[in-house]
């Protein structure tokens, strides 16, 4: 069922490297009837793409760790454990963007991708959306500090079994939202996942 909504009013309130828009609407209510006129901020920032790296071959995932001004107050510290993620530029695919972020922020390459989901980040007060995917890579050459150094990105890498990387969701030492869903799908169809990329059940290789 589509239901009905009318914007009275629109206006860009701050445009920087992020915008900032207001709305003055209303909106159809479960009643049938209309809302009265509402006033709305949304933060617009684009759309995004994540991807998980995994190697099914050693069971492993690569995580990424980085310092963000959204955690500035948080309990644990600024610095988090991230999967790769970017923000698509114009005529930027999402499978384009993820492999070349991988690159720049984690030194592998992604040999296949594997959809995950779309998904809102917080649409009380933003429009941006994320495209999420696992890759399969080879970690065995994945370390080190990476980062665009024209963007202040200052990253360090890690790989971590799949397993562990489970115990720091259910610990709390992952906080944010792309990583935790990415991995807890992971959790869910990794022997999916392995079988596709040609992993024969119960593979293991030492890390």
């Amino acid at each position: 069922m589509t239901r009905k909504y009318e914007i009275i009013e629109h206006e860009v309130r701050y445009q920087g490297f992020f915008r900032l828009e207001r709305y003055r609407l209303r909106h159809e209510l479960f009643s049938g009837e209309m809302s009265r006129v509402l006033t709305r901020e949304l933060f617009e920032r684009g759309h995004a793409a994540a991807v998980l790296p995994y190697d099914p071959e050693r069971d492993a995932v690569v995580l990424i760790e980085q310092f963000r001004i959204g955690a500035l107050d948080d309990a644990h510290g600024p610095w988090l454990l991230e999967i790769v993620a970017g923000v698509m530029e114009a005529g930027e695919g999402e499978e384009s963007l993820v492999r070349r972020e991988a690159v720049e922020e984690a030194g592998c390459v992604l040999q296949e991708l594997q959809p995950i989901c779309e998904f809102l980040v917080s649409p009380g007060g933003t429009s941006e959306r994320i495209s999420l995917f696992c890759g399969r890579v080879d970690s065995t050459t994945v370390n080190g500090v990476h980062g665009v150094h024209e963007e202040g990105e200052d990253i360090m890498v890690h790989v971590l079994p799949l397993q562990e990387a489970l115990r720091a969701v259910t610990q709390g030492r992952i906080r944010s939202a792309s990583p935790i869903i990415a991995l807890q799908w992971l959790a869910l169809h990794r022997d999916e996942v392995r079988a596709h990329w040609g992993v024969l059940p119960g593979k293991k290789q030492e890390m």
